[in-house]
C-alpha cells in the first residue's frame, strides 16, 4: 500500500522522546526533559508585537513563495554582517524552518544513484531527507579526540564518482561542538577538487561559547561560496520553533529549484511569521546575548557534573545546547543496559529523565543531553541519573 519511499524513513527519535515525555507528563508523572532541541525562553515582545501588527494590518494573504522582500534584505544584511557573505535576492530563500529549507536542498540537488557524505554523529533529519529523495547517505565517522570533526583524509577517503554533496553542521547536533577555521578550509580543498556541493546547516550559529567564533564555509573564498548552500533560521537564536521561519542561500539556479519546488508544496511560509522575521532580524539583538550567557551557566554546570559521574565522559561543547556524554563503559554493567536506547528508556523509567540515545545520531557510545531547559531542572535531572546509576 505504502510507497518504497514512505516505508524507508522512520519517525523523528527526538520528536518521538520528546512526545513520550509530554505523554508522560499529562499522566502527572514528573518528568525532565532532556530531550528536545528548543529553547525555553519565550519569544521576545518586539518581535510578538510585529506579529500582532501583521494580523491587525491584514497582511493575512499570499506572499511571494520565497519570501517577502523586506526579509529577503533583512537576511542578505544579516550574511553580509555576521559571515562577510555578499547575497543577491534571487540567491536567498525564505521556507517554513531550516528543517524545511534543507527538505527543498535535498530535492533540488539528489537524484537516485547519488551519495551524500554525511559526518557521524549526525542529526537525525540529514539520512532521512537524502533517502526521501532517492539517494543515498554515506556515513563519515568522526571521533571525539577530533572533537567530532569531520577530517580531510576521511571525507576524501570516502568519496566516489556518485557523490553530489557534503551536508556540514557547525555549531553541531548533537555534539556541541564548531568546527575551527583551519579544519573548514581543509574541507574546504577536498571539496573543490572533486567538485562537491556542501550543504552548511549553521542554525546554531548565534549559540557559541568561550570565545569561539563562527565561520562559514561558504566565507572562504568566491569559489566556496559558489559551491554552498547555507542553511540558517530564526528557532534556536530567536526562540522561535513555532513561528517556523528558515532560510537558505546560495547560487541562483539552486535557489530558483527550490523555489518551484516549494511553490508546488507548502507555497509560501506564513506571512505574519515573516513579518515578525524582520524583527526579529532588524530589531534589538540583546535578547541573543542573554539567552547565550544563561545557556553558558547551564552548560558549565552540566558538563561539570556529568564529568563527575563515575563510567560517565564529556568533551565540553563549544555551540549549541547540548552535551554528548560517553556513556558506554556503563554498558554491560547490568543486564537492562547494554546500548544508548537502553541507557535512554531505564533513566526515563527509573529517574523520570528523557535525553535522547546516541544510536538515533548513529553512534551508540553517547547519549545526547538538551540544557535548553532551567538550571533548577538540569540541577534535579542530574541528582536524580545519580541515583538510578547508583542502582545499576
Amino acid at each position: 500500500m505504502l510507497s518504497d519511499r514512505a516505508k524507508r524513513i522512520k519517525p523523528s527519535p527526538t520528536l518521538q522522546m520528546d512526545a513520550k515525555a509530554k505523554a508522560m507528563k499529562a499522566e502527572g508523572i514528573d518528568v525532565i526533559n532532556f530531550g528536545v532541541g528548543e529553547p525555553d525562553f519565550d519569544t521576545p515582545e518586539n518581535i510578538k508585537e510585529a506579529a500582532i501588527k501583521a494580523i491587525k494590518d491584514g497582511f493575512t494573504k499570499y506572499t511571494p513563495v520565497g519570501g517577502i522582500l523586506p526579509l529577503k534584505d533583512a537576511i542578505i544584511e544579516k550574511f553580509k554582517k555576521d559571515n562577510n557573505l555578499d547575497y543577491t535576492r534571487d540567491e536567498i530563500i525564505v521556507s517554513c524552518g531550516a528543517k524545511h529549507s534543507l527538505y527543498n536542498i535535498a530535492q533540488a540537488l539528489f537524484s537516485a544513484g547519488d551519495e551524500v557524505i554525511i559526518p557521524s554523529p549526525y542529526w537525525v533529519s540529514y539520512p532521512e531527507q537524502v533517502l526521501l529523495n532517492d539517494a543515498t547517505p554515506v556515513f563519515v565517522k568522526t571521533y571525539e579526540k577530533d572533537s567530532f570533526m569531520l577530517k580531510a583524509d576521511a571525507l576524501e577517503s570516502h568519496i566516489t564518482p556518485k557523490t553530489k554533496a557534503l551536508i556540514l553542521n557547525s555549531p553541531s547536533n548533537p555534539t556541541g561542538l564548531a568546527y575551527d577555521k583551519k579544519t573548514l578550509e581543509e574541507i574546504a580543498e577536498v571539496v573543490l577538487k572533486h567538485n562537491l556541493y556542501v550543504i552548511s546547516d549553521e542554525i546554531y550559529e548565534k549559540l557559541v561559547y568561550d570565545g569561539v567564533e563562527h565561520i562559514s564555509i561558504a566565507s572562504l573564498s568566491k569559489e566556496m561560496k559558489e559551491k554552498t548552500i547555507v542553511v540558517n533560521g530564526l528557532s534556536k537564536s530567536h526562540a522561535m520553533t513555532g513561528w517556523r521561519i528558515g532560510f537558505a542561500a546560495g547560487p541562483k539556479e539552486i535557489i530558483k529549484a527550490m523555489t518551484s519546488i516549494q511553490s508546488q508544496s507548502t507555497s509560501n511560509p506564513t506571512s505574519i511569521a515573516q513579518k515578525a522575521a524582520v524583527e526579529a532580524l532588524t530589531g534589538p539583538q540583546d535578547f541573543i546575548g542573554k539567552m547565550r550567557e544563561e545557556f553558558d551557566k547551564r552548560r558549565k554546570f552540566l558538563v561539570s557534573e556529568l564529568n563527575s559521574i563515575p563510567s560517565i565522559s564529556c568533551l565540553v561543547p563549544t555551540g549549541a545546547f547540548y552535551a554528548f556524554p560517553n556513556t558506554s563503559a556503563l554498558y554491560g554493567k547490568s543486564e537492562k543496559i547494554s546500548s544508548s536506547s537502553d541507557l535512554a528508556l531505564y533513566l526515563l523509567e527509573e529517574a523520570k529523565v528523557a535525553l535522547v540515545p546516541g544510536s538515533a545520531f548513529g553512534d551508540d557510545d553517547y547519549i545526547r543531553i538538551s540544557y535548553a531547559t532551567s538550571m533548577e531542572d538540569i540541577k534535579k535531572a542530574i541528582e536524580r541519573i545519580k541515583e538510578a546509576l547508583q542502582k545499576l
